[in-house]
């Protein structure tokens, strides 16, 4: 056999392998909650001056193409209770704590894919951007 075909079946059984078992590397992924539900949560929503300035920068720098799209995600899921219904699905992915079903049927409506973006968007923000990289499973499954 070739080198480039055996480089070609490892790379393919290694790709089925981790997609079958995403949380291997990861010890007990969906018990722990990043946050404790209650004030260590409540502290996330303070701002100060300069972590308003950093969100209002990552707004004002998001791509003209991606604002776009985002808007339309929002308007998907209802311009009413939107922000509210989002901050309940960040919850739940910090807390472990299930959101309620309306806002379910919300996300639902929108699609995954404007789920994930605006949830990408979201842990952007100067409060969450250290939690950006330990909730890519958990944002999936949400």
């Amino acid at each position: 056999m070739e080198t480039k075909t055996i480089f070609k079946i490892f790379f393919i059984i290694t790709a089925l392998v981790s997609y079958a078992y995403p949380s291997l590397g990861q010890e007990n992924v969906d018990n722990e909650p990043l946050v404790k539900p209650g004030q260590e949560f409540d502290t996330l929503g303070a701002m100060s001056p300069v972590s308003k300035d950093y969100n209002i920068y990552v707004l004002k720098n998001l791509p003209p193409k991606e604002k776009k799209y985002l808007e339309t995600c929002m308007e998907k899921m209802g311009l009413t209770d939107i922000w509210q219904c989002h901050a309940d699905v960040i919850h739940e992915i910090l807390t472990n704590e299930p959101v309620s079903k309306e806002c379910c049927l919300k996300v639902i409506k929108a699609g995954k894919e404007c789920h994930m973006h605006l949830t990408k968007l979201t842990f952007q923000f100067y409060q969450l951007k250290h939690f950006a990289s330990q909730v890519s499973f958990k944002i999936n499954e949400v």
